[in-house]
């Protein structure tokens, strides 16, 4: 790595300044603003539309090795704006672990007309080299990975491609393709990410599967010894939101015959609507949009069927029209009428206290805008006015649904309602309470939180209201690498009178930690490219924290994963405290469970923990998988982590446990009973009593009961278990997992 570093530095620092040139390379410290690209090392490469930087000194995001794009920037009217990207960049398979020894940067052409940059890396024994091109006057970086394996084995079905990691802004995925998987019916080759003044599109005509929204462009393939693939794409960037040049660049990538769209968005009053936008539908899906400025828009598509509609923060959506682009069509669409927004004002409180309740609010029918930044779906009650919410919403009918405690702690309600254009109404909405566990020692927090870090959205003050509208007891936030938002949390904390688990999520490319709970002021001190698990834990323990939490263990870069592969560096070490429950990838909950039980029948006490992974509150929700723990005496940080690591705790995703023994207690001999209280706003639909890892007992119930009383009786041939745990499931399908209840005296 250092003499990577010293080789790009020398090789920066020989180009002649090119200032004035339409290309140019400027060497240090990236000019984009709020960039990471920071080390005297890194390259940034700007023309008139756009600017890039090349980490080469600085870390890249995740544990990636150096040499990827971590930032990204329009260019306008020759200000470079704002930093659009965490990172972008080829990933040879999924997010696994990225074994890596070598990194190498080349200057192949030093611009005014283009400057060509190739970074070459390893990956095992496999080459990765990319190469970056910017062009004068060009709106678009072209890439172009060749992946070659040099060894001897034949890799095996490779998820291999481009990707593009958004720093804020709203996420557009590809049209037709789902949130992850397979895309066969894909509509376009493209996704974007944008908001109302930048867009950022990835381009790439290979993929046949995506990840993480469509931020991952993948190819599912195979790689024999010896042989190569290429994968090429475009970064395209936007000064606006506008998704019409998005659609002519993929035209005039592919080669696409294409017809011409344009006309007027008119409002209620006859009057030009001043930022319209018109929305495209293709297969009954959402395509792009074109804004509409001064009401006027002209965009460019592939000859085909679409339907279209037009729109306006606030604004009803017109109806839709169904038009058919020809090839060299040059047709006209004007769109009429569109009325502007109504106010609605909600408080929301309980039912039988009538005190005010934090409360998430969204639209489960009515309009719900597909450019994001003409409005919300979901809404979150205020900090300072505690239960109350203004909306802005398009004229129409709406159910929305209320609820506070996420699913809980009380019953949500629907909200039927009519807004009418220029209209301000109140609606009061009392909900019915369910539980309340804080009452009986048992107090909920979300242990895996991002706020505005990394591809996270969510600004500290929103990741409190998300997580006071789910009724959790503790805030708790784990960006990347950073404790930047904690001193923020800390004093939202104060004025709410409530716990902040501050803490970091340790974040390499083969497992992710998080260390907590943590004060904040503090940095991490360890290159997470190159760091062993022993160097990562023992920056967690310098750090301060008492619990190490292995996070997501058997996704594709999760650390158990890593290690049965033996791709962690360091290998296996015993020095965490407790697993996750991750609610993004719930079909592993089985796989943490067996892990787990297996550590429990050897006698090794590491304990459940359960989190969300939310980094976007509006498209997400907060504590949809949440820990209880028991606290005795004053509910703090320190306290609420104690418990856990003692396991006296469970994770849940809706039913509710209240034990008579509790879990994580050490009993001389088997007890005669084991008896828990078992609530579920949903209903109970079956709970098993789980001893050294197999079934010993189950209850299921036909009938629809919200709290049961159940003892089960230890037989004597159960007298032998080392230890006995509960799962519960409801009628919903949702189920909660408790640690163990240890026996610790002779067995017969």
């Amino acid at each position: 790595m250092k003499q990577f570093c010293k080789m790009a530095i020398f090789l920066v620092l020989s180009l002649p300044l090119l200032a004035g040139a339409a290309v140019r390379l400027v060497t240090g410290p990236t000019p984009i603003p709020d960039g990471d690209a920071r080390a005297a090392g890194d390259i940034t490469v700007i023309n008139q539309k756009l600017a890039f930087a090349l980490a080469l000194a600085s870390p890249v995001p995740y544990g990636v090795p150096r040499g990827a794009i971590v930032d990204v920037a329009v260019v306008n009217k020759g200000k470079i704006g704002r930093d659009r990207a965490v990172f972008a960049d080829f990933i040879p398979n999924n997010w696994s672990a990225w074994p890596n020894t070598d990194q190498k940067i080349e200057i192949l052409e030093r611009g005014p007309q283009q400057v060509v940059i190739r970074a070459v890396r390893d990956w095992g024994k496999v080459t990765i080299s990319t190469t970056y091109t910017l062009k004068d006057q060009a709106d678009r970086v072209e890439i172009s990975t060749v992946m070659t394996n040099g060894g001897d084995t034949e890799l095996m079905g490779l998820l291999s491609g481009l990707t593009y990691w958004p720093k804020g802004g709203f996420l557009f995925g590809v049209p037709g393709a789902p949130a992850s998987g397979a895309a066969p019916h894909a509509l376009a080759q493209r996704m974007v990410a944008y908001d109302e003044d930048w867009s950022v599109a990835l381009h790439a005509s290979y993929f046949d599967h995506v990840e993480y929204g469509s931020k991952d462009l993948y190819q599912s393939h195979t790689l024999a010894p010896g042989a190569s693939r290429t994968f090429s794409g475009w970064l395209q960037v936007g000064a606006s939101g506008d998704l019409a040049p998005v659609m002519r660049a993929e035209i005039a990538r592919g080669q696409l015959p294409a017809g011409r769209l344009h006309g007027l968005v008119s409002g209620a009053d006859g009057k030009p609507v001043q930022k319209a936008v018109v929305v495209v539908e293709k297969s009954g899906k959402p395509y792009g949009w074109a804004l509409a400025p001064q009401g006027r828009y002209q965009l460019q598509l592939p000859a085909g069927d679409y339907v279209f509609y037009a729109t306006a923060k606030g604004y009803r959506q017109t109806a839709k029209q169904a038009l058919t682009v020809g090839r060299d069509a040059d047709l006209t669409q004007d769109f009429q009428q569109l009325q502007g927004p109504g106010l609605l004002h909600v408080a929301v409180k309980g039912r039988q206290s009538g005190q005010p309740l934090d409360a998430r609010i969204v639209i489960a029918e009515g309009q719900q805008p597909v450019v994001e930044f003409l409005g919300k779906k979901t809404f979150l009650t205020e900090l300072e006015r505690k239960g109350r919410a203004d909306l802005s919403l398009a004229p129409g009918d709406y159910v929305l649904k209320v609820a506070a405690g996420g699913g809980f702690l009380s019953e949500p309600a629907s909200i039927p309602l009519h807004i009418a254009a220029g209209s301000e109404q109140s609606v009061p909405v009392a909900l019915i309470p369910f539980a309340d566990p804080a009452a009986r020692g048992w107090f909920g927090a979300d242990l895996h939180h991002h706020a505005d870090q990394a591809e996270a959205v969510t600004p500290p003050a929103d990741l409190a209201r998300s997580q006071l509208a789910a009724g959790l007891d503790l805030l708790f936030v784990s960006d990347h690498d950073t404790m930047v938002n904690l001193p923020a949390l800390q004093r939202i904390a104060g004025r709410r009178r409530m716990p902040l688990i501050g803490s970091m999520e340790l974040s390499a490319s083969w497992g992710h930690f998080n260390a907590y709970p943590l004060a904040g002021g503090q940095k991490l001190a360890i290159d997470m490219s190159t760091a062993t698990v022993e160097q990562i834990f023992a920056e967690a323990r310098r750090l301060g924290a008492g619990i190490i939490q292995v996070n997501h263990p058997f996704i594709p870069y999760g650390y158990f994963a890593s290690v049965d592969k033996q791709v962690a560096p360091g290998g296996w070490n015993p020095g965490y405290d407790v697993v996750e429950i991750n609610a993004s990838v719930p079909g592993d909950d089985g796989k943490v469970l067996k892990k787990l039980w297996d550590d429990w029948n050897h006698g090794r006490p590491y304990y459940l923990a359960g989190g969300t992974d939310v980094h976007d509150v509006w498209n997400d929700e907060s504590g949809r998988v949440r820990t209880f723990a028991h606290v005795d005496g004053q509910l703090t940080a320190a306290s609420f982590s104690a418990a856990l690591k003692a396991g006296r705790a469970y994770i849940s995703h809706g039913p509710l446990i209240f034990p008579d023994i509790m879990f994580g207690e050490h009993l001389s001999k088997p007890p005669a009973v084991l008896g828990f209280e078992v609530q579920a706003l949903a209903g109970i639909k079956r709970v098993d009593l789980i001893a050294d890892g197999v079934v010993l007992d189950s209850l299921s119930f036909d009938e629809v009961t919200r709290s049961k009383r159940i003892d089960f009786m230890l037989a004597a041939q159960s007298s032998t278990a080392g230890w006995y745990a509960l799962v519960v499931e409801d009628r919903d399908g949702r189920k909660a997992y408790t640690n163990p209840v240890w026996v610790d005296g002779e067995k017969p």
